[in-house]
């Protein structure tokens, strides 16, 4: 008889730990952090005041408006990212551009730290594929079958013929036979 059951008296924090670190598996989770995460300085610098001393050193730039509608969107594809991931090419694609649209327009892309993390978060948005689903423990995965089990394969010469109804059932469709010698007249097609 087992002491207690797997799971009981865990404490939540465990519990939200496994959860979020199940939802993060299924999305690209590190794409869409580093999408936003360049988002946010683009646009914040054109709109920043810095302090030095007494000296108050503006930062805003014709462009303000363009490097904000800039940040904003990189956020907005960040969170749909995370939240449809079904999408993930296309705001990648997204990503990448309008990191690439930055440096012009929002004081070289944030000063470099949002175009590089825009960049990065959309190559990994592009290039994240969604993992394998993990085969039940009562099925084996065919890595595991064993060699005296596994099917038998042929191999002939590289001039020897195939016995007749070799490849019968191997998965290789049938070539048919196709008479076309009723359908041209004259080396034209009847439609011609």
């Amino acid at each position: 008889m087992s002491p207690e059951s797997q799971g009981q008296n865990e404490h939540y924090l465990s519990v939200a730990r496994r959860g979020f670190r199940t939802w993060r598996g299924d999305r690209p989770f590190w794409a869409g952090l580093f999408t936003m995460l360049g988002g946010l300085p683009i646009m914040y610098f054109p709109y920043a005041n810095m302090h030095l001393g007494n000296v108050t050193l503006a930062m805003s730039t014709t462009a303000g408006a363009g490097s904000l509608i800039i940040g904003v969107l990189l956020v907005t594809l960040g969170l749909t990212m995370w939240f449809h991931s079904i999408v993930r090419v296309f705001a990648g694609v997204a990503a990448i551009l309008l990191a690439l649209i930055s440096i012009p327009v929002a004081n070289i892309g944030g000063f470099l730290i949002g175009f590089i993390f825009a960049l990065l978060g959309g190559a990994l948005s592009v290039s994240w594929a969604p993992g394998e689903a993990q085969a039940d423990e009562g099925t084996a995965p065919a890595a595991a079958v064993p060699a005296e089990e596994a099917p038998e394969t042929v191999s002939f010469a590289k001039d020897e013929q195939l016995p007749e109804g070799a490849l019968h059932g191997a998965g290789i469709p049938e070539q048919q036979a196709y008479d076309m010698s009723g359908e041209t007249e004259g080396g034209r097609h009847r439609a011609g």
